[in-house]
């Protein structure tokens, strides 16, 4: 295995594969150094002297600049280097891209459920949604009435670790408590015996929808239309209080604006006009299990791979991720495409440095521009508060090697392939056209991961070096770990190890072509990601406000 690696020929740095001590003697490209610091693994260190100002370059671009002299074979860190990155300007090139070879999935097909619309799901779910947050409560009561009755409830495992605990105690065994062991069992997924064919009701609580500003009211609107709208989802219960800034016009119009036809069942029920509570609930109930009845009929038939739309994710990320699990998932993308498929690339403050050559990748003009006004406007509101795209990597970024944001960013980009973006979208705008989207939301793992399936997104590759156990309500999300470690230490969370790429035992294309057998396994309701298994359905709106 190599210790390091110069990920492009233009790099003035080394990525450490492992913890490279002081004094570790480095040949490269006829070049003689020795590390003069501990260099850790996933962090980098300089080929040569770099002087105060000089250019750090990584992936080939600018990452940042020298705060001070860096010496030849030194680490560098937040204190030696700064964030920096190169301006981008209007459209001045393009790409001539070469597809990859997808000869042998030209005939695949997936296993889904097909919608009058001509999307096709990969799962089958129905929802229930308050349009503000008075209504979560009840919300929560037919959650429980529905999980517990059609028995899509999880398992009570902790629950009944309590009740030993309990009994522990009342015997008067303290010594017993300190050494309780639970025992460890693996969630599953839950289906209804009832309704075969459905894979779960899906609660998307939120804290949003009065109080706020009304294009928050409208954004809300907006992305709830999303998810009401696709392909993973037969239809919608609606809990509106009445007098709220999200009114159930607001998002009946956004419905319209997505499906036309309005072929898809939507119950809506205002509390300040059904009288009793226990009136408007028990009727929401019974509509709603009479909407199950039909959503049951819907069946699993073959469809071509073309009607995937992933979402392209990280969260939690390393030194690593910009040369295992994202490049990879870039070319399970790329295949994608070759095959007529769609891919989402979000996480616009994640962007930052490599501009330019998306904005060349762009085929229209129109896309081009509307990617620069985006971001610019984005960029532009985080300064007006005192932040900055620079604030983006977290600590746990950071003590892992992404040592600023433009490092962060040219790595996570390797998640978008190579091929031409077709599309640029604002937040809450749903994919439509076959190709690479570029989506923009917040790097807040969850707030962009809500916005890629609301925006059609019915399966997520999702890349993470640290662990992050981030799901979605309604579409499956494949967890990739970006080294071995990670996997081994966090099996409950890593649907596909990646650090095989680090090792050198598999190549970036190899392990491309995996991930997408996983995605269609996953697509056909062969595979249960653990993010299902945990029941982790994690749904965030985001407020058009500074999130990075």
């Amino acid at each position: 295995m190599n210790t390091y690696l110069q990920i492009h020929p233009d790099d003035n740095v080394l990525v450490a594969l492992q913890d490279l001590p002081t004094g570790t003697q480095i040949q490269f490209n006829g070049t003689s150094l020795e590390l003069v610091k501990d260099v850790p693994a996933k962090h980098k260190f300089t080929l040569t002297d770099l002087q105060p100002d000089a250019p750090v370059v990584m992936y080939g671009v600018l990452v940042g600049k020298a705060n001070s002299l860096i010496r030849q074979g030194e680490v560098i860190t937040t204190s030696n280097i700064r964030h920096d990155t190169t301006a981008f300007h209007e459209k001045d090139g393009s790409i001539q891209w070469q597809a990859p070879d997808v000869s042998k999935w030209k005939n695949r097909t997936f296993m889904g459920y097909p919608r009058k619309d001509g999307q096709v799901g990969t799962r089958n779910y129905w929802l229930v949604i308050p349009m503000v947050f008075c209504e979560n409560r009840n919300v929560g009561v037919i959650k429980t009435a529905f999980e517990k009755g059609l028995g899509f409830a999880p398992p009570e495992l902790y629950n009944e670790q309590v009740s030993d605990l309990v009994d522990l105690y009342k015997s008067g065994n303290l010594e017993g408590i300190k050494n309780y062991q639970p025992v460890s069992v693996t969630e599953t997924a839950t289906r209804s015996s009832v309704f075969p064919n459905i894979d779960g009701i899906k609660f998307l609580i939120h804290e949003g929808g009065c109080g706020g500003t009304r294009q928050d009211a409208e954004a809300l609107c907006a992305l709830l239309a999303g998810y009401i709208h696709h392909s993973n989802v037969a239809g919608a219960t609606i809990l509106s209080l009445g007098c709220q800034h999200a009114q159930v016009s607001i998002l009946q119009t956004a419905l319209k604006k997505l499906n036309p036809t309005e072929d898809k069942p939507v119950l809506v029920f205002e509390q300040q006009k059904s009288g009793s509570e226990f009136n408007m609930l028990s009727t929401a109930i019974k509509e709603t299990f009479l909407a199950l009845v039909e959503a049951n009929k819907i069946e699993r038939q073959p469809a071509p791979l073309s009607k995937l739309v992933i979402g392209l994710e990280c969260g939690g990320s390393d030194g690593f991720s910009g040369i295992s699990a994202n490049p990879a998932v870039g070319h399970t993308s790329d295949l994608l495409v070759a095959l007529g498929g769609t891919s989402i690339l979000s996480e616009f403050p994640e962007l930052c440095g490599v501009e330019q050559e998306l904005i060349n990748r762009c085929n229209s003009e129109a896309a081009s521009e509307k990617f620069i006004r985006i971001m610019r406007a984005y960029e532009s509101q985080a300064e007006s508060v005192g932040s900055g795209f620079y604030q983006n990597p977290s600590p746990g970024n950071i003590k892992d090697g992404l040592i600023t944001d433009a490092i962060k960013s040219a790595g996570a980009a390797k998640k978008g392939g190579t091929s031409p973006v077709v599309d640029v979208l604002d937040y809450t705008e749903y994919a439509t056209k076959p190709g690479l989207n570029l989506l923009c939301t917040p790097g807040n793992d969850v707030e962009s991961t809500s916005a890629e399936v609301g925006s059609g997104a019915n399966v997520v590759l999702f890349t993470t070096g640290l662990g992050t156990p981030t799901g979605n309500p309604i579409s499956p999300v494949i967890k990739l770990s970006t080294n071995t470690r990670l996997a081994q230490r966090m099996p409950d969370i890593i649907d596909i190890n990646t650090g095989p790429i680090i090792s050198g035992e598999k190549t970036i294309a190899a392990m491309g072509e995996e991930i997408l057998e996983f995605v269609i396994k996953t697509a056909s309701g062969e595979v249960i990601t653990k993010a299902e298994q945990l029941h982790q359905d994690d749904f965030i709106p985001w407020k058009r406000g500074v999130s990075l």
